[in-house]
């Protein structure tokens, strides 16, 4: 529902999510957080020669934040990215099976790192942005557990071929942070930017 700057209240600063993930979309309502517009931000996505996890997904945070913030002038816009990391190795959004098993093998049986990156850009141009860091341990999977997972679909789209709210919770035996941001957006630390940088929910006036 992408909206057009004058329409946003001119007594309140509006706010929109650029990007199209109805995860980071319901995880900002499970918390009263309500955009007023989605406007997803077309930025590519592919790591840069050597770009580590972190700096990765700070990056394009700010990068789909900044993309959309310059067509909707007096908006905070919220950006953000979920990297998904085997050590240093930055894992694909999977698309096909075989991008979800290779991910799969990967993860069975050690321990992983999910960075969110999360960026705001207020009305007057000021920007906070922040990575939050989850590690979270797979369960050795069995080739029938993988296999089921991957008959399943659940897996597609998903940064490193899972999604933590779904069946994949069957596979998790350790998690040390936050889970919204293995779900898709570090609740705490995004409401925290928003509110330094002076953003006020409706139901908050």
């Amino acid at each position: 529902m992408a909206i057009r700057a004058q329409d946003l209240r001119r007594d309140k600063a509006g706010l929109i999510l650029a990007s199209a993930s109805p995860r980071r979309l319901d995880l900002l309502r499970q918390v009263g957080l309500e955009p007023d517009a989605v406007v997803p931000a077309e930025v590519d996505e592919a790591p840069a020669p050597g770009e580590l996890p972190a700096p990765h997904a700070e990056r394009l945070a700010l990068a789909k934040a900044a993309a959309v913030a310059a067509g909707h002038a007096g908006a905070f816009v919220l950006g953000a990215d979920t990297v998904v990391a085997a050590g240093r190795r930055i894992l694909p959004k999977a698309e096909t099976e075989d991008d979800a098993r290779r991910c799969l093998a990967l993860l069975s049986g050690r321990r992983h790192r999910v960075f969110g990156g999360v960026c705001v850009i207020a009305p007057d141009g000021r920007t906070a942005r922040r990575v939050v860091q989850t590690a979270v341990g797979f369960a050795r999977l069995t080739p029938a557990e993988t296999d089921a997972y991957i008959a399943a679909g659940e897996w597609h789209g998903k940064a490193g071929g899972y999604a933590i709210q779904g069946r994949a919770a069957l596979f998790v035996r350790f998690l040390s942070g936050s889970y919204s941001n293995v779900v898709g957006l570090p609740l705490f630390e995004t409401a925290r930017l928003l509110r330094g940088l002076g953003y006020a929910p409706a139901a908050a006036s």
